[in-house]
């Protein structure tokens, strides 16, 4: 991708492209707080359906049908986009439970670790090597989550699944030769099937919240929605931005889910906690200032494909 000036109107509209992005990604804890009394799993099964129904109009408005055929034309292809699809699964779905129980902090530090993993992954899986911040950086990380284990006895376990499930997420998706839009409508028609199923089920067992109110109907139509449109406004930012401004703009999202849970969810702080927060700011500082400097070497993954 050619660099662009930031007074260059591309990059500008790129710039408001991706702020939009990031701003949705990183409220959407206001929008799953207002399923209350409907358990993350049945958010999770409606999120999938309802994303993969609204994506096929959007693929069909945009004309993005023929690399979707291409794709399922090979079923061998198929199977990492199969395990993208478990991975993106498992992050939404625990994403929605940090949200129902008030844990919104521990989203925001996965999110926050999410980019020191992918430099792990890369170093691990890829044999990449890294910078000497960068190894700087996951060491800090590290020594946070130790300190937290140690001082508070317990792992911050939705952080680091949501850090890894993301992170190997994008691992795999860098294998798969597929754009966000196009990919994410693959990963959600594979996993359509085990929606209904668990739908149906939900229904025949009574179980179901679907039709208890209008409004809850809505908002469990909504969230099939508000999935595909950031991932639309990110595309336009990918288009006309570098990779290294895209990498800084992300941090936008743990940021406000991190004021969210400070200010609106009131969530208790504790010190210890807040230390693991300096100190994977401190990590992402350098992290960020590593790949500023050698920002002509593409990331392990696309640095926006959030999956909230």
């Amino acid at each position: 991708m050619v660099a662009k000036p930031l007074s260059d109107p591309e990059a500008t509209k790129g710039v408001a492209f991706g702020l939009t992005a990031y701003v949705m990604w990183g409220c959407f804890p206001l929008f799953f707080a207002l399923f209350q009394g409907v358990p993350a799993y049945e958010i999770l099964i409606h999120r999938v359906i309802w994303s993969c129904l609204f994506l096929v109009g959007l693929v069909t408005v945009m004309k993005r049908w023929h690399p979707i055929r291409q794709a399922l034309a090979e079923p061998r292809r198929l199977g990492r986009v199969l395990g993208c699809a478990v991975l993106i699964a498992i992050n939404w779905g625990l994403y929605i439970y940090s949200v129902e129980t008030r844990q919104v902090f521990q989203a925001s530090l996965g999110y926050f670790l999410t980019p020191l993993v992918n430099v792990a992954l890369g170093m691990l899986v890829l044999r990449e090597r890294m910078a000497g911040l960068q190894s700087l950086a996951v060491l800090l990380a590290a020594t946070a989550i130790v300190i937290q284990l140690l001082l508070l006895g317990e792992l911050p376990w939705i952080s680091l699944t949501l850090a890894l499930s993301f992170g190997t997420y994008g691992l795999l998706r860098k294998q798969v030769p597929l754009d966000g839009l196009s990919g994410l409508f693959v990963e959600t028609l594979l996993l359509l099937p085990l929606g209904l199923m668990a739908l149906s089920w939900l229904s025949m067992a009574d179980l179901s919240h679907f039709l208890d109110t209008p409004r809850i109907t809505l908002l469990l139509i909504a969230s099939g929605v508000i999935t595909a449109l950031p991932l639309l406004a990110f595309a336009g930012a990918a288009r006309r931005l570098r990779l290294a401004t895209l990498g800084f703009l992300m941090y936008l999202n743990p940021t406000i889910q991190f004021f969210i849970a400070l200010l609106v969810f009131r969530e208790p702080l504790s010190p210890i906690q807040l230390v693991t927060f300096v100190l994977i700011w401190v990590s992402l500082a350098l992290y960020s200032w590593s790949a500023w400097h050698t920002r002509s070497r593409p990331p392990l993954a696309p640095a926006g494909t959030q999956s909230k």
